[in-house]
């Protein structure tokens, strides 16, 4: 009960990003504000680590032959959360929450297009039914043909998660402390020397310590709460309790935002819903039908997988492979 309890306060504490981000982006650019997020991840995780000594012993360091994965991960994990912010600015939090989910159809086309994996059907209904609700969600009104500013950025955001995804599978066997650690820390001074560039303002002293807590909780407390349920439930169990987090951060939006629910939204809430089920379900059946293998998991958005070779139907996490003890395999 503990472990399911850990993976649902790890989709909610991912799902709180996207409402707070946008009352945070009334004081803070959203360049600095992508920077500052990544940096709390980065800071928080990596004062984690020093009390998991034992964990970071166990785990694989990167080497030389992992940089082109890394540089890689780093730039796109620049790129994403700037467009992330943008897209929350000149858009609707909730829109936002869901169109998250475009991210599954982002990684999956470049696993397939780029580096040759193989898709069965499942995933193919799953893009489709996303594709539309990520169509239905993007234009302005139900008259207008013209894809909403605001939308434009969210899925360009994806697009870069899609690729920093299928970078960090290449070197998802290496320490996730020292994975999290490098992306928010250099991405996060990345996206502040781009804010400086453009001559962002800075904002005061509470907002940024505001978002640097809320970057911590959104990425690094939430990727320590997957990891800990999946030490329990296993990868795929845990990856359909996480497939709540963009449903729970719609819910908060309205909650906390108080915006107003359209025809076209609920329709769209329907059509994702079906295709995330879809995701989730082949996530299960691939899982059970394949011999016990180690488990790679990453929050950032998505669905993590269990697999001896890597299969690109579910979204997954975005922080990489657990570091923690082993479980014992679940039952079938």
């Amino acid at each position: 009960m503990k472990a399911i309890l850990y993976a649902f306060l790890a989709a909610l504490f991912y799902a709180v990003n996207i409402p707070l981000s946008k009352c945070l982006l009334d004081s803070v650019g959203p360049t600095t504000m992508a920077a500052l997020l990544y940096l709390g991840a980065g800071i928080g995780v990596g004062l984690m680590s020093l009390a998991s000594a034992k964990d970071r012993r166990a785990s694989q360091p990167l080497t030389r032959g992992d940089l082109p994965f890394v540089v890689g991960m780093i730039v796109l994990d620049i790129a994403a959360p700037i467009l992330l912010m943008l897209g929350i600015r000149h858009g609707s939090p909730a829109n936002a929450s869901l169109l998250g989910n475009f991210e599954i159809v982002a990684t999956t086309l470049v696993a397939l297009c780029v580096f040759r994996e193989a898709v069965s059907w499942r995933p193919w209904g799953a893009i489709a039914l996303i594709t539309l609700a990520s169509a239905m969600l993007s234009f302005e009104g139900a008259d207008s043909l013209r894809l909403s500013l605001g939308s434009f950025f969210i899925l360009l955001a994806t697009v870069c998660w899609g690729f920093e995804n299928n970078c960090t599978r290449r070197i998802s066997s290496k320490s996730t402390y020292e994975i999290v650690v490098l992306k928010g820390i250099f991405s996060g001074l990345g996206a502040l020397a781009i804010a400086f560039a453009r001559r962002e303002p800075m904002p005061s002293t509470l907002h940024v310590c505001e978002a640097l807590l809320l970057g911590f909780a959104a990425y690094g407390l939430s990727i320590f709460l997957y990891v800990r349920a999946q030490n329990t439930l296993g990868a795929a169990k845990t990856s359909a309790y996480y497939a709540v987090a963009p449903f729970a951060g719609a819910l908060l939006s309205f909650a906390l935002l108080g915006e107003r629910l359209s025809w076209i939204f609920l329709a769209a809430l329907a059509v994702m819903a079906a295709g995330t089920a879809l995701a989730v379900v082949d996530t299960l059946i691939r899982h059970h039908a394949s011999p016990p293998a180690r488990l790679h998991a990453l929050p950032r958005r998505g669905i993590p997988h269990a697999h001896g070779r890597p299969h690109p139907s579910a979204r997954p996490l975005r922080l990489l492979r657990k570091t923690f003890p082993q479980p014992p395999p679940e039952p079938a």
